[in-house]
């Protein structure tokens, strides 16, 4: 009986030592492992595969929850608004009243002696603009037509006239005439050149008015660009007045209300006072409640743009 041939099995080979399986196995080192087609177009599709899409501004912008917020938003824009708006009256209002209040102050308050608030060729503060002062001295006769002021309604001159001030009230400028500090006053108001003003006072005489201060100097020149005639001026400039009635000389001038000047002159009003005409504290209020109306509109164009940039999620 012939014997039976040996099962054939296909055993595994035996590892190596040292060596890697592939290269044991007959697959060449370094080389690449094979993948499965499956896998490799999985990831091929991942990496080509488009960003989810977004919306423009405008297409968020004009859906119902964005309309929405825009609507109460903008509602509280106006409200804020409307709040500064109120606020601003408030600050004319109270500003008036405040610019009122310190004109009656000044106004109203009993006049002090001229050297107890200006001395000569000193420079003359602001504060002092409507003050009352009085001021003791003489007349020198001198006097000039200030051209081109209103009163009234209508236009005419101004008469300033030159004082001698023999006492300030601080005891400083008792003297002689002619060596003594000069101030100008201005005793009224005349309608036209052809009206010549009354002479002044003789003798010593009390002069009280409001304060003003000198101003820039003039052109000499009339409105038609001709040189004024002798006897008449375009500004009450103290430099000018000094070159021309001598120094010392203060650098403000008096506007005349008592005694009451002689006609034709007519008497000047107080002048008027310097002042804003706000009260800061109300506007700055006004400011800070516009800044509020722009911020609501800033928050929802802000909330548009943030969900504008997000990415629209699919419906499955």
């Amino acid at each position: 009986m012939p014997e039976s041939e040996p099962a054939l099995v296909d055993a595994a080979p035996e590892p190596v030592p040292g060596v890697a399986p592939e290269v044991a196995h007959g697959a060449e080192p370094g080389g690449d492992a094979e993948v499965p087609s499956g896998a490799a177009s999985g990831a091929a599709s991942e990496v080509v595969s488009d960003p989810a899409p977004t919306r423009s501004f405008w297409q968020v912008a004009t859906t119902p929850r964005m309309l929405t917020l825009l609507v109460l938003l903008t509602a509280a824009a106006l409200a804020c608004g409307l709040l500064g708006s109120w606020q601003l009256d408030r600050a004319e209002l109270r500003g008036a009243q405040a610019a009122q209040e310190a004109r009656e102050a000044i106004l109203g308050a009993p006049p002090q002696a001229i050297g107890e608030l200006l001395g000569p060729q000193e420079t003359f503060p602001g504060e002092l603009v409507g003050r009352r002062a009085t001021a003791v001295g003489v007349f020198t006769g001198e006097q000039l037509l200030v051209e081109g002021r209103a009163q009234g309604g209508e236009v005419g001159f101004l008469v300033l006239a030159e004082l001698r001030v023999l006492d300030d009230g601080a005891g400083s400028t008792v003297g002689e005439p002619g060596d003594v500090p000069v101030l100008a006053v201005v005793r009224g108001w005349v309608p036209g050149a052809g009206a010549a003003p009354p002479a002044v006072p003789e003798g010593e005489v009390t002069v009280t008015g409001y304060l003003q201060s000198a101003e820039a100097a003039g052109t000499g020149l009339g409105a038609d660009g001709a040189p004024l005639p002798e006897g008449q001026t375009d500004a009450i400039s103290a430099a000018q007045l000094a070159g021309r009635w001598g120094t010392p000389i203060y650098t403000g001038y008096l506007v005349q209300s008592e005694p009451v000047p002689p006609a034709p002159l007519v008497q000047l009003d107080p002048p008027a006072l310097p002042g804003s005409g706000f009260a800061w504290r109300n506007l700055m209020y006004a400011i800070q409640w516009w800044i509020f109306g722009g911020f609501a509109l800033a928050i929802w164009i802000r909330s548009v743009r943030d969900e504008a940039r997000e990415p629209t999620v699919a419906a499955a």
